[in-house]
């Protein structure tokens, strides 16, 4: 494979290891085909930077056969966002349950998610993502998010260009204001009960989500 596959995801994870460290991974590859040895190495990287690949969401029927065959789980259960915490809470001490996503979110696609949401791509108008912990964005942020859908008001929402139609963070919901300038990476979160955005330095931000 080349960097645009499994390549480019762990050169993503690498780069945001402390995002990552000891945390469960949910890996949506959409229509991509992958053998049981891409999959394989994947797992094993993922393993030396102490992360669990617990699955592979994938419409390819090969990568669900690579998957099924290296024991990992190819379905998850839909979790609403009332019992998000409660999901979130079964989860083995020290660990955070992660979606990572290396794909474009279409108009009319949601994603519903019970622990943190990782997009390596953009999230365009009409897109949904809606997440028990934080959101990060390797790309343009455009459509509607809510993090902390649980009640998490420590959650944050992170993107290289946050420009959402709608941002909510707990319970609070706030819109885009008219962007002046070049777009730069933000990172929004709740300070004395609104959510505000402050320029993003991942390196920095990213040991408050451990």
């Amino acid at each position: 494979m080349g960097r645009s596959g499994a390549g480019a995801v762990r050169a993503h994870v690498q780069e945001e290891d402390q995002f990552f460290r000891g945390a469960r991974i949910i890996l949506q590859v959409g229509k991509r085909e992958l053998k049981a040895a891409d999959l394989g190495r994947l797992r094993d990287k993922f393993g030396d930077l102490e992360i669990t690949l617990a699955a592979v969401l994938s419409e390819a029927r090969l990568t669900q056969q690579a998957a099924k065959a290296l024991g990992l789980k190819t379905q998850l259960a839909k979790t609403p966002a009332h019992v998000a915490a409660a999901a979130v809470a079964k989860l083995e001490p020290g660990l955070t349950m992660a979606a990572l996503m290396q794909q474009t979110l279409r108009s009319g696609r949601t994603i519903n998610h019970a622990g943190h949401v990782v997009v390596i791509g953009d999230v365009n108008p009409g897109a949904e993502i809606l997440a028990g912990g934080s959101v990060v964005v390797w790309g343009r942020l455009y459509g509607v998010v809510h993090a902390g859908a649980a009640g998490d008001a420590e959650a944050m929402v992170c993107a290289l260009d946050l420009s959402p139609q709608q941002l909510r963070i707990g319970k609070l919901i706030t819109t885009s204001p008219v962007r002046r300038g070049q777009p730069e990476p933000e990172m929004a979160h709740i300070r004395d009960g609104q959510i505000v955005a402050e320029r993003w330095v991942p390196k920095d931000k990213f040991k408050r989500l451990t």
